[in-house]
């Protein structure tokens, strides 16, 4: 084949090309558009804030403490002849029972020779009595055979003749043999050692044949009637609390838990009972005390209840004072800065919040959201004044729109 037909042929494909693509580009269909849009609000879901009156909780933590904690020691010396079988480490007396006997022989000794020098001494006493009546004639004779008539003796003579001194002397060791009497009838009851509450047994020192001393360790007891939790507080929430003023009057009332030994659920009540007028050293918050009755459940109201145990950490949680006129906003849609994201017609607001008290769960805002305020609680990358914004549930109205249109059609 000549080079000009290969040309030819060259040419013929080419123009054949052009008029093929040509034909294609001014027969293809166009695309029409048909309702479509394209949406650049963002879509976020939002809450509905409500002002009201709301009673904040307050979550601390705490230790329980017993309110009456004694280390028993004797007032006399002494062996130990009889204890009580309760009186061991776990056991419960209760008041006035007999917890240690100390041996009361010889004190009993000592109160009877006390008795009989008390007797002694009244005996010297009317003894004494019959002289007084003697210098009493004697002082009568001398007024008598002074030539006046009138006493002739100063005051410190007449004092002599009548015995006063050795009267004075006498009633003296009366009161003397008196306070030896009650003090060897005091060392005598002290041999006995009673419970001065009704009290648990946490430690016993001494047993049958013990000898004791003075301010010995016997052992350690800690009343039942109740318990104290110590909790700490931040200093700011106190105005919030309430404390009784008066033995009569409770605080604030507090639910304690113990979620890591107490079945889910179980939890105990009391009441904050005082405040202890000195910060922790080391977390510089305040102390306060919670009372709670009954601490080991022995009524048949607590039958069932959880019992405390001293030296447990437990959670408090502290009703305080009802706030009036305030939104409580979940305290995760609280932004930085302590500010709120609002959706008002659609468009996006930061508002500036004034919280005038925060507890585990909530804030309670006193300015900055008014009632029926959309708060969004979408987390947004990009957050700016006016961004418009669109809900779930404005989005399922216009794709109900769409789908009714499409019935239409």
């Amino acid at each position: 084949m000549s080079n000009k037909k290969v040309i030819w042929i060259c040419l013929a494909i080419l123009i054949g090309g052009i008029l093929v693509t040509t034909l294609i580009f001014f027969t293809e269909p166009e695309a029409q558009s048909e309702g479509a849009t394209i949406e650049t609000a963002i879509l976020v879901d939002v809450v509905t804030t409500e002002k009201g009156t709301y009673a904040p909780t307050i979550v601390a933590t705490g230790t329980v403490q017993p309110v009456e904690d004694v280390i028993l020691s004797p007032l006399v010396p002494g062996q130990i002849v009889r204890r009580d079988p309760a009186f061991i480490p776990g056991g419960f007396v209760q008041k006035g029972e007999v917890l240690l006997q100390i041996d009361p022989s010889d004190y009993r000794n000592t109160l009877e020779l006390r008795k009989s020098e008390l007797l002694q001494s009244e005996t010297a006493l009317a003894t004494e009595m019959g002289r007084q009546q003697i210098a009493e004639q004697d002082l009568e004779l001398i007024n008598n055979d002074s030539l006046f008539g009138d006493n002739p003796l100063s005051d410190n003579e007449t004092q002599l003749v009548l015995r006063q001194p050795q009267l004075n002397a006498v009633k003296a060791n009366i009161e003397a043999a008196r306070a030896s009497m009650n003090q060897a009838q005091l060392n005598l009851d002290r041999t006995t050692i009673r419970a001065p509450f009704d009290a648990h047994i946490l430690s016993q020192n001494v047993t049958v044949g013990s000898q004791v001393s003075q301010g010995d360790d016997l052992g350690r007891i800690v009343g039942t009637d109740s318990y104290w939790v110590l909790a700490t507080v931040p200093v700011s929430r106190l105005q919030w609390l309430k404390f009784p003023e008066s033995e009569e009057e409770k605080g604030s009332m507090v639910r304690i838990e113990n979620p890591s030994a107490w079945p889910s659920g179980a939890h105990r009540e009391g009441y904050l009972d005082r405040q202890i007028g000195a910060l922790d050293n080391q977390t510089r918050l305040a102390r306060v005390l919670v009372r709670v009755d009954d601490p080991l459940a022995t009524s048949d109201e607590l039958q069932g209840a959880p019992k405390l145990m001293i030296g447990t950490f437990v959670e408090v949680n502290i009703q305080a004072d009802s706030i009036p006129n305030v939104v409580r906003l979940d305290r995760d849609l609280v932004r930085s800065n302590q500010t709120a994201w609002v959706m008002k017609d659609n468009l996006l607001e930061i508002r500036e919040l004034d919280i005038i008290l925060t507890d585990n769960q909530h804030a309670y805002i006193k300015s900055g959201l008014e009632d029926g305020d959309k708060v969004v609680s979408t987390n947004l990358s990009t957050v700016t004044n006016g961004v418009e914004l669109r809900t779930r549930s404005e989005e399922t109205s216009d794709n109900e729109d769409d789908e009714n249109r499409e019935d239409e059609g």
